[in-house]
């Protein structure tokens, strides 16, 4: 187990602590951006935008950094876990440029992207099932109006569903650590950026073929709103395949 292939505590210890520091950063500076300029700055020019007709319940938000930073504790411990079984010549990332090719860079981002949203549509949707909602995914729910402090809050348990899926799709897929950082930088954005209560991608891009395959803060606003709809990460793909995309949504575009 990666627990003996650890052999300095100490070490492993700075490390997590290094890997959480880099990730509540992150969030912090990725929600901190969206929450000051659209609740704050500009606060007049969106508040009619608001998806949301109630607002944030007294204490959400300071709730949500809460559970925030305790699911970068659990994201940090990870990716502490996969830089070690990296060093340790477990994992499939590279440093080569040249041993895939530039071309390759794009292909194994795309080919992350996919492998996670199918991984979290179906891990979504069983954690919306009444026992399992309860005890994991509640917390994250808590927060009927999403707001940008939402993207991380997350149950301890719930953060461990998420954090373990990248680490595990790095020990079989190459992926080079310049796809890696991109890659955990759009996943933050994107979650804020869902989680906005405000839609920010423009109408015409919308509704594109293109446009439509994303998800945005409108369709995972339906998704808080009535819980069994909008599953989807990044795309929307498995929710129209298996019919759960929000009839609300659909007719609101």
């Amino acid at each position: 187990m990666i627990f003996f292939e650890i052999n300095n505590p100490g070490l492993f210890l700075v490390c997590v602590l290094i890997f959480f520091a880099a990730v509540f950063l992150r969030y912090l500076v990725a929600a901190g951006i969206f929450y000051w300029y659209y609740f704050k700055l500009k606060n007049k020019k969106f508040s009619a935008k608001r998806l949301s007709k109630r607002g944030f319940r007294k204490g959400q938000l300071k709730s949500e950094i809460y559970w925030s930073m305790w699911s970068s504790v659990i994201f940090g411990f990870f990716g502490a876990v996969t830089y070690f079984l990296w060093q340790r010549g477990f994992t499939a990332i590279y440093l080569d440029l040249e041993k895939y090719g530039l071309w390759y860079l794009p292909v194994s981002f795309i080919l992350l992207s996919l492998l996670h949203e199918t991984y979290y549509y179906w891990i979504h949707r069983w954690m919306h099932k009444p026992g399992v909602f309860r005890k994991i995914h509640k917390v994250h729910h808590d927060s009927l109006v999403p707001s940008p402090w939402t993207a991380f809050s997350f149950h301890p348990w719930e953060s461990l569903l998420e954090a373990i899926i990248v680490p595990l799709l790095l020990l079989l897929i190459p992926v080079h650590p310049i796809v890696i950082g991109l890659y955990l930088i759009f996943m933050t954005f994107s979650s804020v950026i869902n989680h906005l209560d405000i839609e920010i991608y423009p109408k015409f891009f919308r509704k594109t073929c293109f446009g439509k395959l994303f998800i945005g803060a409108t369709h995972h606003h339906f998704h808080h709103a009535e819980f069994k709809t909008n599953f989807g990460l990044y795309f929307t793909f498995w929710d129209r395949w298996m019919q759960t995309k929000s009839k609300s949504e659909a007719s609101s575009e």
